[in-house]
């Protein structure tokens, strides 16, 4: 799920680096909701994507992630 990989690249730091083709596609559902902003290899390219900031948006999303994590 795209936001799980939401979730690592807040662990990981900023400036994160994502190298595997699935965890790219995930990035860039992230970024077509502007939950990121990251620089991201055409598709079908091999390469190594770079999320640089991750939104407002994708803030609020990691506040419910965590929340909704509590309640369980």
């Amino acid at each position: 799920m795209p936001v799980e990989l939401l979730v690592v690249i807040m662990k990981q730091g900023l400036p994160a680096t994502v190298a595997d083709a699935v965890s790219i596609d995930k990035l860039r559902v992230l970024r077509a909701a502007q939950l990121v902003i990251a620089d991201i290899p055409p598709p079908g390219d091999s390469g190594i994507a770079t999320v640089h900031h991750i939104t407002h948006e994708g803030h609020s999303v990691l506040r419910r992630v965590h929340a909704s994590r509590d309640i369980v």
